[in-house]
């Protein structure tokens, strides 16, 4: 009965936070490609630039507490509450500390990443660390119950914000201000709607027994993430120092723009696949069924993504970005493949190492993985932007095999058996991708490629429900999912009248 509970609050779990991400990834693209075609790459750069700065002080303020709240199984509801307001407090503490020291030393912080000018910037962007800190606690409570459709308005609402404040600053020409203002005011928003709609409400308790329990707990978590920005943040800070504004913009436009595109699949399923594997961590056949299905699913949606965009990525630059930044066409299509490649034979594996109680071994991951990707990055960026667009993203790949190696020494797990879980997608994407090259060899006009992308997803869909796991799972969702349009989608597959869907 706790499995079909489970099951049930996963499907709705992972129904609205695709909905949620979908959405918000809608919006903020076209939010992008306004933006891309009004402020130069130079403003991006500097975004970066603050970005680098922020995202590290949230990661420090966090200290790996969300996490600890959605995985820690609480003996009963008051000390969940009493956890929870030492994690808000404690968390919100920390975030006014770094905003003042960050204020305190703007201009050796702004020299430190390569841009001496961006002292006064860097101090007035970080109002964002404590009002994230008020917003972040609010999230953990809703994804510890698998409740996400709150999340979803608030989410939506989030990303509007900036649409309507960004681009009328930009139209008024305030350049990287823009950008700024905008990220400040959705934060704002962000932590007002969440502590309005949600249920639990800070209250004046705290506890340092119960500090350093989950500061124990949280550590290796706190790691994780460190290791995890270093890597996703160590790019930023050697093209700021080594290229100029304009280079650092298009390789964190791209990286960013392209991250996005994925991340409609990965946020909305990654945290519900850590709260789901967090509650069956003891259920050992349990667990790695879950998994197994998720990858699968997972599979079959970012391998041919990936393939799409390698295959499409001047057209997919031209859209999104601009003609401005067609430099960055190169990078957008082999960042995507490698991403979607990545995500789903490394990223994933992450979430299990955090739901057994081992984010030590995911730590050991991302430590791994910058011992090949700073040389690679500090040669590279040296020869050409080219050069560095070939190696960020083929490094990448060094990912997979850390994460497939440590899966066989510390769970007894054969590489062939996720690559045998996801072989139907494999097959689907690799005709898919022998289809698209030949149809982009009879025309490269604009609306030919369009049509070769409407009929590759065609092909693609017809391929991969030839298999028998893949068409059942897509039922089962599309039975969650619960509207009348798939309903009849799911009649047609469970007839296995197949060729009626194209």
């Amino acid at each position: 009965m706790k499995n079909n509970n489970l099951t049930t609050n996963t499907g709705q779990a992972v129904k609205w936070s695709t909905i949620t991400e979908f959405g918000a990834k809608i919006i903020i693209p076209i939010t992008n490609m306004i933006l891309a075609r009004l402020l130069a790459p130079e403003a991006f750069g500097v975004l970066a630039t603050v970005i680098l700065v922020t995202s590290f002080a949230d990661m420090l303020s966090d200290s790996g507490f969300q996490k600890y709240l959605i995985q820690k199984e609480f003996r009963n509801i008051e000390e969940r509450i009493q956890s929870t307001n030492v994690a808000f407090w404690t968390n919100f503490i920390i975030s006014i500390f770094l905003w003042l020291g960050i204020v305190f030393f703007k201009d050796q912080i702004a020299i430190m990443v390569g841009n001496s000018e961006l002292g006064w910037v860097i101090a007035i962007a970080s109002i964002s660390i404590p009002l994230t800190s008020l917003s972040s606690i609010q999230m953990a409570v809703y994804r510890r119950d698998l409740n996400y459709k709150p999340l979803f308005y608030v989410r939506i609402i989030g990303v509007l914000i900036p649409f309507f404040v960004t681009i009328p600053l930009a139209l008024l020409e305030f350049s990287y201000w823009s950008l700024i203002v905008g990220m400040i005011i959705g934060n704002l928003f962000n932590a007002i709607l969440l502590t309005y709609k949600s249920d639990w409400k800070p209250q004046i308790y705290y506890s340092f027994g119960l500090l350093k329990n989950m500061f124990s707990f949280s550590m290796w978590s706190l790691l994780e993430s460190f290791s995890i920005w270093l890597t996703t943040y160590i790019g930023v800070f050697i093209v700021a120092n080594t290229l100029n504004s304009y280079y650092l913009g298009l390789y964190q436009t791209t990286i960013t723009t392209i991250s996005g595109i994925l991340a409609i699949i990965t946020t909305a399923t990654t945290s519900v696949l850590f709260s789901s594997l967090s509650r069956l961590q003891n259920d050992d056949k349990e667990f790695y069924e879950v998994f197994m299905k998720f990858m699968r699913l997972i599979s079959m949606v970012m391998l041919p993504m990936g393939v799409g965009i390698y295959v499409y990525r001047n057209l997919i630059t031209e859209l999104l970005l601009g003609s401005q930044w067609v430099e960055a066409s190169l990078f957008v299509g082999l960042w995507g493949l490698t991403s979607a490649i990545t995500i789903v034979f490394g990223q994933f594996f992450s979430e299990i190492y955090r739901a057994k109680g081992k984010p030590k071994l995911s730590v050991l991951v991302q430590l791994l993985h910058l011992v090949f990707l700073i040389p690679t990055l500090m040669i590279t960026v040296n020869y050409s932007f080219e050069a560095l667009v070939y190696g960020r993203s083929i490094i990448k790949l060094q990912l997979i095999a850390a994460n497939l190696i440590i899966m066989h020494v510390v769970f007894k797990f054969s590489s062939l058996i996720f690559i045998k879980n996801t072989l139907p997608a494999i097959y689907s994407s690799f005709i898919m991708f022998g289809i698209a090259k030949l149809l982009m060899m009879v025309n490269s006009s604009y609306w030919w490629e369009i049509s070769s992308i409407i009929l590759c997803i065609g092909t693609y869909i017809a391929l991969i429900i030839q298999y028998d796991q893949p068409r059942k799972e897509i039922i089962a969702i599309f039975k969650v999912v619960n509207n009348k349009y798939l309903n009849k989608v799911v009649h047609i597959l469970e007839g296995k009248k197949l060729f009626k869907l194209l």
